[in-house]
C-alpha cells in the first residue's frame, strides 16, 4: 500500500469526521486586538469566527503521524505476506501448466492437482479479502483517533478562546471553504503547536505511568 495513498485517505475521512465546522461557542463579539508590533498578526478576538487548514494540521500534528507511522507498517507487513503467498501459488500452477503441456502426468493426476490447486486459490482469495479488510479497520480506527483527538482539543480551545466558530478549510489552490480571509483568523499554527503540545505531554504522562 503506498503511503501517499493511505495519506490522503486520512485527510478526506478526517475532514468528513470533522464535518467542516468542527466546534462553536457563544462568546461575545468584539473588536481585533491591535498588533503587539509591526508586522506582528493580531490575535482573533472573542466571539470571532477563526479557521484553519486541515491538511497543514494532519501534515504537522506529530499524534497524526506516530499513527500513520504504526498503521503504514502493519499494511506493508500484510502486503508483503500476500504477496509471497500470491507468488508462491501463481509459481505451484505455472508449474502444474508446464507438466500438463510437456506430457509429464496423467489426465487423473492432473484433475486432481487441478482441483487441489483451485482449493488453493479460493483459500488465498479469502485470505487477501480478510486482510484487506483488517488494512481497512486499521485505517478507520487510526482515523477515527486523530479526528477525536483534534475535536477534543477544539471544544476546549475554543470555549478557552471565546471564539464563536472555528471553521476547517483545506486546500491549496483555492482552499475551501474559506478561500481568503483576515490573517487573524487563521489560528492553524497554533493549533498545531497547542496540539503537538498536549501529545507531548499525554506520551510523558503514559510513559510514566508504564514505567511504574
Amino acid at each position: 500500500m503506498k503511503k501517499s495513498t493511505l495519506f490522503l485517505s486520512v485527510i478526506a475521512l478526517v475532514a468528513v469526521a470533522l464535518s467542516g465546522i468542527v466546534s462553536c461557542s457563544g462568546g461575545k463579539t468584539s473588536e481585533n486586538t491591535e498588533a503587539n508590533a509591526e508586522g506582528e498578526t493580531a490575535a482573533a478576538a472573542k466571539g470571532a469566527i477563526v479557521y484553519f487548514n486541515l491538511d497543514k494540521v494532519l501534515t504537522e500534528y506529530d499524534m497524526a503521524n506516530d499513527l500513520r507511522s504504526v498503521v503504514e507498517t502493519k499494511a506493508q507487513s500484510i502486503s508483503e505476506e500476500v504477496n509471497r503467498r500470491g507468488n508462491k501459488l501463481q509459481n505451484d500452477v505455472n508449474s502444474f501448466q508446464e507438466k500438463i503441456n510437456k506430457g509429464l502426468i496423467t489426465r487423473s493426476v492432473a484433475e486432481a492437482q487441478g482441483q487441489k490447486l483451485e482449493e488453493q486459490r479460493n483459500a488465498f482469495n479469502e485470505y487477501a479479502n480478510q486482510k484487506n479488510q483488517e488494512i481497512a479497520e486499521e485505517q478507520q480506527v487510526m482515523m477515527n483517533n486523530i479526528g477525536n483527538a483534534i475535536k477534543e482539543f477544539l471544544d476546549k480551545y475554543t470555549a478557552e478562546k471565546g471564539y464563536a466558530m472555528v471553521i476547517t478549510t483545506q486546500g491549496d489552490i483555492l482552499p475551501a471553504p474559506v478561500a481568503a480571509g483576515d490573517p487573524s483568523l487563521d489560528i492553524t499554527e497554533d493549533v498545531i503547536t497547542r496540539l503537538n503540545d498536549e501529545y507531548i505531554k499525554s506520551k510523558s504522562k503514559n510513559s510514566g505511568k508504564s514505567s511504574e
